[in-house]
């Protein structure tokens, strides 16, 4: 049986699947990630320890591979996880500094030095990224201010999974996806923006050479092979970064299909092929990255979403938490019971989503969440129905940017994430944007898709819609009620209204001491 490790390093957990090529998990293990705040003088500085990183995935590969057939063989390796952080090495592989952690704020300076010196416009016009505090560019200039003896030791500054890569194999490299993250990559020619490079004064023999995702980078060598329990000789591939490799057994690869990772916040990505760099994409708030799909490149938003629903349970729903504590169940359960009994449209009560300002396809931090048209016939279901039409609004406002900003049109929408549970909310998505959405039956979608480049870095797949074909795995289609689409499209405009009738108001409750 051939099979293919997808090595996830995510904020939570640090974890090793292994996959038939069929998509099937046939072992898997994971370790915490631990972050670290170790400055008494700065408590909310925090780190990833590089041995802790390296440890912890030694140790979730250990166990998987010993739950493993005799039978079975593993044929490549692949790093996915989260994008920005990033470690100082020697060139003969040494750590140099912890990871400064995406949860750190210490280069909200450098943050402010690039957008005066480069500015928003410029940044986004040659590398697709807005400029956030924790990219890698802003880490290495921090380093260079306040750490310039260890800056001056560095070869290379490697992301998280190129850390991870090198420790398996020992070669320095990137790809594009990851490359991305760093403010410095033109997304055009696929190389460092020597622009951005002279305005920085950053050293461009720090960077790590940018591939192709799916490219054989090495071979597990011996010492690493001990560690990991990975045989000796294994092919070490590039993944990417892992939204866009959580995309890839989603079909959200292929221009039309869009993809919603539903959590905390509604991440949308879609793929596009050629990168969209205007400043009507750049006010919207978008981030335009290089895709782990060959040739392809992905437009990224994101809006809190399950959040406001959170937020109105905490607040709102102790009598649903009580009748589930007696009676048994879920306290979810009892409050969508209730709000898909409520009317459609809520009594006329709507709700803007905007408890922590609004990101994409509006960006405002000021805004804030609102419920207007409340009477005194409107009850706490229509007031939940409300929260759920609400987000449900905004992901048509996100569609809708899309095709403005960037001519895309949704032919699929595909929803992965927690938020699918919600079979009431899923339904109300369908109705209100008049688009089916399927919600895939996947496991681990993420170390999937690094499993599924390394296959294609071997030649087990052709290619991306091979490994797609092969692994799929169709789950719940939601299908919209069209006659209530009809009377949603209506209600929808006066969703559009809230915004900008609410904008000076809320600003001017924000100013308030």
């Amino acid at each position: 049986m051939d099979c293919l490790v997808g090595i996830d390093l995510g904020s939570t957990s640090l974890k090793a699947v292994i996959y038939d090529l069929a998509g099937n998990a046939v072992a898997k293990a994971s370790r915490p990630t631990e972050r670290c705040n170790p400055y008494p003088d700065h408590p909310d500085w925090a780190i990833w320890r590089p041995e802790q990183i390296w440890g912890g995935v030694c140790e979730a590969l250990k166990e998987a591979t010993a739950q493993l057939p005799q039978s079975a063989a593993i044929r490549a390796v692949a790093v996915t996880g989260m994008g920005m952080d990033g470690v100082p090495m020697t060139r003969d592989g040494q750590w140099l500094y912890p990871f400064i952690s995406w949860h750190c704020p210490r280069t909200k300076p450098q943050q402010d030095w690039w957008l005066k010196h480069v500015g928003a416009e410029k940044q986004f016009s040659i590398s697709g990224n807005p400029v956030w505090a924790i990219n890698s560019a802003l880490r290495i200039l921090w380093m260079r201010e306040h750490e310039p003896e260890i800056l001056k030791k560095t070869h290379k500054w490697l992301l998280i999974e190129d850390f991870v890569n090198f420790m398996l194999c020992g070669e320095f490299a990137t790809d594009y996806s990851m490359a991305s993250n760093t403010l410095l990559l033109d997304q055009r020619t696929r190389t460092y923006s020597e622009e951005l490079l002279r305005i920085s004064g950053i050293d461009r023999g720090l960077l790590a050479d940018p591939r192709p995702s799916g490219t054989v980078l090495g071979a597990v060598h011996a010492k690493a092979a001990e560690a990991t329990g990975l045989p000796r000789g294994t092919p070490v591939v590039l993944g990417g970064h892992d939204f866009l490799c959580g995309a890839l057994p989603a079909g959200a690869f292929r221009p039309g299909v869009v993809l919603s990772v539903l959590g905390t916040w509604d991440i949308i990505v879609a793929a596009i092929p050629e990168p969209v760099l205007t400043m009507e994409a750049c006010r919207m708030g978008t981030w335009v990255d290089s895709h782990v799909a060959r040739d392809m490149w992905a437009v990224m938003g994101s809006a809190v979403a399950a959040e406001m629903l959170e937020w109105f349970r905490d607040r709102f729903g102790h009598e649903e938490k009580e009748k589930a504590e007696a009676l048994g169940g879920v306290d979810w359960d009892y409050l969508m019971q209730a709000a898909e009994a409520a009317p459609p449209g809520a009594h006329g009560a709507m709700f803007l989503p905007h408890m922590s300002g609004s990101s994409f396809p509006i960006v405002d931090p000021n805004s804030c969440g609102a419920f207007v048209g409340l009477r005194n016939i409107v009850t706490k279901a229509d007031m939940t129905r409300a929260v759920v039409e609400g987000l449900s609004y905004q992901l048509l406002q996100i569609l809708k940017g899309l095709e403005t900003g960037f001519g895309l049109k949704a032919d699929k929408l595909v929803a992965v994430g927690g938020g699918t549970k919600n079979r009431f909310a899923m339904q109300n998505k369908a109705d209100v944007t008049g688009k089916p959405i399927e919600a895939p039956e996947l496991e681990e979608a993420t170390p999937l898709g690094a499993a599924i480049l390394a296959g294609i870095g071997v030649g087990l797949y052709r290619d991306e819609q091979d490994a797609y074909e092969r692994v799929r795995r169709p789950g719940r289609v939601y299908e919209p009620n069209l006659s209530l689409t009809a009377r949603y499209a209506e209600w929808y405009k006066t969703f559009e209204r809230l915004y900008p009738a609410l904008k000076e108001v809320h600003a001017g409750l924000r100013a308030q001491p």
